[in-house]
């Protein structure tokens, strides 16, 4: 990869940024960011606003979790041809179409609909929207890494990840925007219009080439041979078995074979490190609204001024893993948003006749945002370290279905938490389940200190 850097001049690593490629990765990242938090926090801040308890609000959390198991369909999407929009489309393309279609189709439902009379029916609309999202994740990860080779995916990725954030800005701020001039139902139909904007960018997008079914079939058998230690007659055994151990079986073994035991240890740290921002992330909203700030001012604040905090953020903890290596911007930002949290606790135990000065949420929220920041950013990057070249889609999806799996589950009790026991107590909660994460950060280190010493 470095050589093939080295053939790029500065002017034509600037201009790949203006080609058909990238401009696609930055429309079809806005179309993967945009659905995620009309399924989170926007529609937590929808409900609550319409009056739903704080208690079942907590429980559409569990929408979310569609995206924590979207490895068990990935294979699925990887290898099945969809009729008819597989021949007009391609492998990639078919199935990013079919994810906006079903987006479109669930935001449009959402529109109709009213929390206080079809509570039920805008819970499975959610579903229809992340199931479908996660779906076209899965696509559109393998659509990016086949569009172009090794020494061009920083600026793939780079787009991608522009056009991502931009959307959750668009459907963050904006959709609060939006509901706050007009009504959340036409704030749900703007974002079903936008969906239809992304579908025209997916047309417009290349399919990338594909291994033909009988390379695929020789490299899985490589693979699994390798991984097992042993030839495995691969091409002998039915298809379901071929499947199972090709594209889910081997990539745990290999990762189990090169960490041993320590795998074990490695893959709890990967569930327990964000318990502690998703748990609180689910209650942000319907708590912004319960001190009395307006949606405007959540918008300005928590989401518009939020977004560049985390933007710097990330952009400082990549200076940092640059100075210092991984793991202590890891244990910085596990530090950081713990210690976060109690600053909502702070914030939430403030009285007045009216919310606090907004001065007030503006500092917390730049916290708790460059704290996300910085430990997100590190937290893919160690993750990313972790993979296998040869499996590094399926590790890493096995990896970020762990990584939210547990805390989205534990965030379904938020809102009982806060409904029983208060929002301070909530918020001290939320900073005591990022305990584990900082100990085994520091487990790690150990670890790691042993390795250099030897």
């Amino acid at each position: 990869m470095s050589e093939a850097v080295t053939n790029y001049s500065w002017r034509e690593a600037l201009l790949i940024y203006t080609r058909k490629k990238t401009l696609v990765l930055s429309l079809l990242g806005f179309s993967a960011g945009l659905p995620f938090l009309l399924v989170f926090s926007t529609l937590t801040a929808w409900l609550r606003d319409e009056g739903v308890e704080r208690t079942a609000i907590g429980f559409f959390a569990w929408v979310g979790l569609t995206y924590s198991i979207k490895v068990f369909w990935a294979p699925v999407v990887d290898r099945l041809q969809l009729p008819l929009l597989h021949g007009l489309f391609g492998q990639r393309r078919s199935w990013i179409l079919l994810g906006q279609f079903g987006i479109a189709a669930g935001l449009a439902l959402m529109s109709v609909m009213s929390p206080q009379e079809s509570l039920v029916p805008i819970a499975l609309a959610a579903l229809l929207v992340a199931f479908s999202s996660s779906t076209q994740d899965v696509a559109l990860d393998a659509f990016r890494i086949e569009s172009a080779p090794d020494e061009e995916q920083g600026a793939l990725s780079a787009s991608y990840i522009f056009g991502y954030r931009l959307a959750l800005l668009v459907s963050g701020a904006g959709a609060l925007y939006l509901a706050d001039i007009h009504s959340w139902s036409l704030a749900y139909l703007g974002m079903a219009a936008l969906v239809g904007a992304c579908i025209l960018a997916t047309l417009w997008a290349d399919e990338p080439a594909h291994r033909t079914a009988e390379e695929q079939r020789r490299m899985d058998a490589q693979m699994v041979d390798q991984v097992m230690g042993r030839p495995m007659r691969l091409d002998e055994r039915p298809l379901w078995q071929r499947q199972l151990l090709g594209a889910v079986i081997c990539p745990f073994l290999e990762f189990v074979k090169r960490f041993g035991p320590f795998a074990f240890v490695l893959l709890l740290f990967i569930a327990v490190f964000r318990l502690s921002d998703i748990a609180m992330g689910v209650m942000a909203n319907p708590f912004y609204l319960d001190l009395g700030y307006s949606k405007s001012e959540i918008a300005s604040v928590a989401k518009l001024f939020g977004f560049f905090m985390t933007i710097a953020g990330s952009a400082l903890c990549g200076v940092l893993v640059l100075r210092f290596g991984l793991l202590r911007p890891l244990m910085l930002g596990a530090v950081m948003v713990a210690s976060t949290n109690l600053l909502f606790a702070v914030l939430a135990g403030v009285q007045g006749e009216g919310p606090p000065a907004l001065v007030w949420l503006a500092l917390v929220i730049s916290a708790d945002n460059l704290s996300g920041g910085i430990a997100s950013t590190a937290f893919v990057a160690y993750l990313s370290s972790l993979t296998h070249r040869s499996y590094t889609a399926t590790q890493y999806a096995l990896f970020s279905s762990l990584m939210t799996l547990p805390g989205k589950f534990l965030s379904g009790f938020s809102g009982w938490v806060v409904d029983t026991s208060g929002y301070p107590q909530f918020f001290v909660i939320a900073a005591g389940l990022g305990i584990p994460a900082i100990l085994l950060v520091g487990v790690l280190m150990h670890v790691e200190r042993r390795k250099d010493l030897r």
